[in-house]
Order: C-alpha cells, then sequence, then structure tokens
C-alpha cells in the first residue's frame, strides 16, 4: 500500500507534467497540457536522436532475434532457451555501446504447464541526468511459445536498442533515462510486475514516467498513443498519462501521420499504472480489424486484421511493415528526449 505522502507526490508530478510545454525542454507554469497531435518543437538531443536512428539499425536486431527463435525451437518465450539466448544478445549490445547492465531475475510461480522457476529481465540506464528523476521506456523480450514474435515484440525491443545505442550512455541529459527489457509478458506480465513490486517506495518515488512499446511494426498496422483515454484509471493511466500521450502523438504526428488515442489494455504498463506512475505507450494494434477511415488515413487495408500473424508462426521478420516501424521509431526517440532534457520543475 502507497503512503498519504508517495500519493501526494505522485498527484504533485502528474500535475507538474500536464503543465509543461512542448518545447524542446522549457517549461511555464500558465501552460497547458500538450494535446494529440500537437506540434512538438525538438530541442538539440532530441534533433540528434531523431536524425541518428534508423529502421536499417532496427532491422539488424530483429534479424538476430529471429535467428535465435530458428535456432531454438521456433520461439523466444520465457522461460526458455530462445528467452535465455534474447537477454542474451540485448545485454551485449548494450554492454558493447558502453552500459552497464543488470540482468535481475524474478521468480516464476508454478502452472499447470510450468514449473516453479527463475527468468531475467535486462535493465540499463544512463550515466547521466538526475537519478531522482527516471524516464523509463520499456519493452517485453519474450514472444509466445507459438511463433518467434518479430513484430510482437522484437519491434519493441528492436525501437529500444536502437535508441539505446545512438543515446548512449553518458550523453547530455537532465534526467536519467532507464532502458527496461521484460520477461514473461505473455504470461501475465511477470516480468514486468515484478520489477515494479520489487523496487523500494524511494526508489518507485524517483520515476517520473513509464512508455511502453509493445509492437510498433505490424503489416497492416495503425498509428496509436496510450495514455489518458478511458473512463477508469487502468485504462487511462494516473493522473499525468494523458500528457505522455500527448507529447508520443505529436512526434507521430511530426513524421506526417496522424496518430489515435486509444485505452490501455493491461500489457507491461499495468505494474506501473498500479503504482500510480504517469504512464503512456506506443502500439500499432494486433487481431482487431483496420477500418475505413483508418486505412483512408493510414493506408493499408480496410476491414483487415493489423496484424494477421499476431501470435502466430508467421510471426517473422517478412511481418515486420518497415514504414510504420520508422514512423514509431522516429517518434519514440522524440519522445524519450523530449522527457529526458525537461526541466526539472516538469518533473517534480
Amino acid at each position: 500500500m502507497r503512503s498519504p505522502k508517495s500519493v501526494l507526490t505522485r498527484r504533485r508530478l502528474a500535475l507538474a507534467l500536464i503543465a509543461g510545454v512542448v518545447a524542446g525542454g522549457c517549461s511555464s507554469p500558465g501552460a497547458q497540457p500538450p494535446e494529440p497531435n500537437v506540434q512538438v518543437v525538438d530541442g538539440p538531443v532530441a534533433r540528434q536522436l531523431k536524425g541518428a536512428v534508423s529502421d536499417a539499425g532496427a532491422v539488424t536486431h530483429l534479424q538476430a532475434l529471429q535467428k535465435i527463435a530458428d535456432d531454438n525451437g521456433g520461439n523466444r518465450a520465457s522461460p526458455g532457451p530462445g528467452y535465455d539466448a534474447s537477454v542474451d544478445y540485448v545485454t551485449g549490445v548494450l554492454r558493447a555501446a558502453g552500459y552497464d547492465v543488470a540482468t535481475p531475475t524474478y521468480e516464476l510461480p508454478r502452472k499447470r504447464d510450468r514449473e516453479q522457476g527463475t527468468a531475467r529481465n535486462v535493465i540499463t540506464q544512463t550515466r547521466t541526468g538526475d537519478p531522482a528523476h527516471v524516464v523509463v521506456i520499456g519493452a517485453h523480450l519474450d514472444s509466445v511459445e507459438d511463433g518467434p514474435g518479430i513484430v510482437d515484440n522484437g519491434s519493441g525491443v528492436a525501437t529500444l536498442l536502437e535508441i539505446a545505442r545512438h543515446l548512449g550512455p553518458s550523453a547530455s541529459l537532465r534526467n536519467t533515462v532507464r532502458f527496461a527489457f521484460f520477461g514473461s509478458e505473455e504470461s501475465e506480465s511477470e516480468g514486468s510486475k515484478s520489477y515494479v513490486n520489487g523496487l523500494s517506495t524511494a526508489d518507485r518515488e524517483k520515476i517520473a514516467l513509464y512508455l511502453n512499446v509493445d509492437m510498433v511494426a505490424s503489416p497492416n498496422g495503425g498509428y496509436f498513443a496510450q495514455g489518458g483515454a478511458g473512463d477508469k484509471q487502468s485504462q487511462t493511466g494516473p493522473p499525468g498519462s494523458a500528457a505522455v500521450a500527448g507529447v508520443l502523438a505529436g512526434q507521430l504526428a511530426a513524421t506526417g501521420v496522424k496518430p489515435e488515442t486509444i485505452e490501455f489494455v493491461g500489457d507491461d504498463e499495468t505494474a506501473f499504472v498500479d503504482a500510480g506512475i504517469p504512464s503512456g505507450g506506443a502500439e500499432n494494434g494486433d487481431r482487431k480489424d483496420k477500418s475505413g477511415a483508418q486505412a483512408q488515413a493510414w493506408g493499408g487495408q480496410a476491414d483487415e486484421r493489423y496484424d494477421p500473424c499476431y501470435h502466430k508462426a508467421c510471426d517473422r521478420l517478412e511481418n515486420v511493415n518497415r514504414v510504420v516501424l520508422s514512423h514509431y521509431l522516429t517518434a519514440i526517440a522524440g519522445t524519450v528526449a523530449y522527457f529526458a532534457t525537461s526541466d526539472q520543475s516538469i518533473l517534480r
């Protein structure tokens, strides 16, 4: 249970976030909250990072994840050898980029089809920025057992790796950026829940916001930002979540697409939402059909699934839509840079 002081601090954070100006790291007490599709003015870090990341770089990581699945029974499910190899790959990429990396274990409860055991998350963060103000971006590293999970969620993993590699561990930042790769999302989000539940109250209070990246390269994908939409907190996120979604939506709009803001549906952001941490999400749709209006706005096929290979063996490299991936990669890089360089008055 969170203490009254903890809840008050988080509410103040949310109100401060909403008061921020989307202006390359500046803030103003009288500013309005960022709305979806607003123009986002990038600061120097955002401009550099958005110019450096590329879908070609992300595809290199997707190729590696595909090979890992091919070498391990066709999947990267957690627990399993494909997942362990995925952890080792991500760890190797981050260490080669100069990061200090931790792979904390979490408990896997016994289930009907699974013995009790452990699995690993992957966590790293910049050495720069105020560690009392942490911007967390996360993606799940596991696949389902039925396929290699290259869109779900290799695309999120590749996005984080590409951003981390070009940002670097010693970038000039106001706020620390933490990259989290969670296991067992396909099994009730066990990795992310264990991670958040294992943090002390003080460490939870240091997290300014969480941005979840889950599926950003579906072949018939759309453009969605999560945060602030819905009728209850599990759908909207805590106060401040609409501001996170607003920045992401603005960054997507800057790439030339018009995103929609949608509800959270219960992915790795759930534990952060439950902890009162303002949260946003990037996702492009899975088993539902794209509407005619969406197809007209975004391209693709109306009345067909965003991803016909969702949770199937065909979720392979050839399932990846590099146009969708490129829009999201650029927008997410800009979103991370915005919050990483924002004045601390926005975050407290």
